[in-house]
């Protein structure tokens, strides 16, 4: 049997209807900010073991941002909210 991911508006689909994206817990930096930062920002990814915020775009269904939460280690999916309206740690909803 597939993984399933549970779309908040297409309800359970199989994990291959979508694409992960990338972290949803990183910090944009300030437009002003060094270039050292931007590096950073763009560039640089932790790769962590255990529960982590993902993006993730249904692109073979409602064509919707998610984050997915999910354990890097089991591949177990937590949590699954949509992007536009859910609240980012330190970002206004």
């Amino acid at each position: 049997m597939a993984s399933l991911i549970s779309c908040p508006h297409c309800g359970a689909r199989p994990k291959e209807e979508f694409s992960i994206r990338g972290d949803a817990s990183l910090a944009r930096p300030a437009p002003d900010a060094g270039a050292d930062a931007w590096f950073d920002y763009v560039y640089l990814r932790d790769n962590p073991r255990g529960r982590h915020s993902e993006f993730w775009h249904h692109s073979s269904g409602c064509r919707r941002w998610l984050i997915v939460e999910r354990d890097t280690v089991t591949h177990a999916v937590h949590i699954v909210r949509d992007a536009a309206l859910s609240k980012l740690d330190g970002e206004p909803a």
